[in-house]
């Protein structure tokens, strides 16, 4: 069992007197390629990662949820279960949970009263999916324990729902990779249709993830804007989303969009084709194919999406000079900070910590946090 489940089982314990009867579990994610395609109906290929969020429960006899968030700094809130679930003023973890409930409830299925304890280790701020993972456990937490089987794709849209709720229109990717990822394996997730196929990571490469720890949050303006920037695109070309164009038709329409729409709608367009060859690159082991996509993608994110900040660009580069050749490095997640991922051999992993510890600091005035993982199974319950 993780440190992160014992911890979970342990704050259980201590706050409300007894064991607890359920454990569900969710992994956070990291996108290897494929970044702000899921809402434009694309394709994305994520991969859940050895962090993720452990909930111990118990029914409490109740119709409340009694909640207490171990890692901030032991928080703690009760709300009532009801389809008319009203968000916390303050308390934005809870909302997540609050509105997992609503959207359950809302379907009509009985949820019970708990008694929760939740502990997570994906660091916070890093664009690894902390807000998709513990939606997904607390989820399929209700799902299980209360007999509602709700299949877990369908935990993935509740959660999805949940973000909407709160206020971030986000794309599914987060909540379908951390809800249905296969041990070994990234996933190729077409965002329309949910198909999904899981390709395994080429034998000898590692999955690295080097979090700035400059903090993004999602919620709120720039992510929006974006949203709405391709919306206005795939309007002015006709199609019922970006993932629908081409860029021949981008570029026949080009004089009826503004240059900041069409470098938005450009950068979704190539961006699907890139997660399209990154999967035959990943079947076929070319490293060197996989370097190339991973860098393009990097570059049309700073420059037609302008989701990138200096700091994450620095660690880029810095990562791509430590590696030389077949330097399979982006920054992944929503942007605005959070974290660069890179596919690299094990062997390089001493030269790359080396760079980032000698250039990183004089670039951004902070450490960076250099995180190894593998591609992990999604989320799991376990009846105690």
């Amino acid at each position: 069992m993780t440190d992160v489940k014992q911890k979970a089982l342990a704050a259980f314990e201590e706050k409300f007197g007894v064991k607890a009867d359920f454990l569900s579990y969710a992994p956070g994610r990291v996108n290897l390629i494929g970044e702000h395609t899921d809402y434009n109906d694309g394709f994305v290929m994520p991969c859940a990662i050895k962090f993720g969020t452990a909930i111990a429960a118990r029914f409490n006899g109740s119709d409340k949820m009694r909640v207490l968030a171990v890692d901030v700094n032991g928080d703690y809130d009760e709300f009532t279960v009801t389809a008319d679930m009203q968000k916390h003023e303050s308390k934005t973890w809870s909302n997540y949970l609050r509105g997992v409930t609503k959207l359950i409830c809302e379907r009509g299925c009985k949820v019970e009263g708990m008694d929760v304890a939740i502990c997570g280790d994906v660091p916070l701020g890093a664009g690894l999916s902390s807000s998709a993972s513990l939606e997904v456990s607390f989820g399929n937490l209700l799902s299980q324990a209360c007999d509602l089987n709700i299949d877990l794709q369908d935990i993935a849209l509740i959660g999805q729902a949940a973000e909407a709720y709160i206020g971030c229109k986000c794309g599914i990717m987060d909540q379908t990779i951390s809800a249905c990822g296969q041990e070994g394996c990234a996933m190729r997730l077409d965002c329309r249709t949910l198909e999904k196929q899981h390709v395994k990571v080429p034998q000898g490469l590692e999955v690295l993830i080097v979090n700035s720890n400059v903090k993004h949050a999602l919620v709120g303006g720039e992510y929006n804007e974006r949203r709405a920037q391709c919306e206005e695109a795939a309007r002015v070309l006709g199609v019922k989303a970006l993932r629908d164009a081409t860029m021949e038709m981008l570029d026949a329409k080009r004089a009826e969009l503004d240059d900041v729409t069409y470098r938005r709608a450009r950068h979704v367009i190539t961006e699907d084709d890139r997660v399209l060859a990154a999967v035959k690159a990943f079947e076929s082991g070319d490293l060197a194919k996989l370097a190339e996509l991973m860098y393009a993608s990097h570059c049309s994110m700073r420059d037609d999406f302008e989701i990138t900040i200096p700091e994450i660009d620095g660690l880029v580069e810095i990562i791509r000079k430590a590696i030389g050749e077949n330097a399979a490095v982006r920054m992944t997640g929503g942007g605005f900070g959070g974290s660069v991922v890179a596919v690299v051999e094990p062997a390089k992993i001493p030269a790359i910590t080396a760079a980032i510890d000698a250039e990183y600091e004089k670039i951004s005035g902070r450490k960076a946090t250099i995180i190894e993982t593998y591609a992990a199974a999604g989320a799991h319950f376990t009846k105690l």
